[in-house]
């Protein structure tokens, strides 16, 4: 490694910066770069300033967006008195392309985690109380992570915001499609037999 040139170091290590970019891919990504035309570097580098320079998150929802607020919140044909509160903006996109939500959204910033010094305060928690006062929502549902943080964040926010007008519900827990009781866990395969439906 020490016989490559330090910018095709540079680059590599700042590749190797981003989420599912191992060192081998940082070198493969970076060596591409550097041998490819000139135009698609160029271009690639000016993506990439613009759509940090431009998108945003949305003042209402908190979802990524471009303009304000995001056409999710704009869209007069979604269902106003349903909410879906997301851990973050990349989640909102994760349940639009399951194509069967059509309520709003609205993302938490994070999930409550007092050893890693989140605390309620430090997520949107007081934005979507504000919300859930001004907008006809009459049912918040819960897309958190399954993981001890995102059970307590649930908790947490099912006993803050509950009230007789606000149904609270969660994510079902289960097996995914296609795959068969082999390749659950103890914990999925008792989640999936206590969300049971009847057919």
């Amino acid at each position: 490694m020490a016989s490559l040139p330090v910018p095709l170091l540079e680059l590599m290590a700042a590749l190797g910066k981003l989420p599912g970019i191992g060192p081998r891919s940082a070198e493969r990504l970076a060596l591409f770069l550097v041998q490819a035309e000139q135009g698609l570097s160029r271009h690639l580098a000016q993506a990439i300033v613009q759509a940090r320079e431009r998108v945003q998150c949305c003042v209402r929802c908190g979802g990524l967006t471009e303009h304000q607020p995001c056409f999710l919140c704009s869209d007069d044909r979604r269902d106003r008195t349903l909410l879906c509160v997301v851990e973050r903006p990349v989640d909102v996109l994760l349940v639009e392309k399951a194509g069967t939500f059509r309520g709003g959204f609205h993302v938490l910033g994070g999930k409550l985690s007092p050893i890693n010094g989140v605390e309620p305060e430090d997520l949107r928690i007081v934005e979507l109380e504000t919300r859930l006062r001004e907008e006809p929502v009459s049912e918040v549902l819960l897309a958190l992570p399954t993981d001890v943080e995102g059970d307590a964040t649930c908790f947490y926010l099912a006993k803050r915001l509950g009230h007789a007008n606000l149904r609270i519900s969660r994510l079902a827990h289960g097996l995914p499609a296609g795959t068969g009781l082999e390749f659950a866990d103890e914990l999925t395969l008792g989640r999936a037999i206590q969300g049971r439906q009847a057919m």
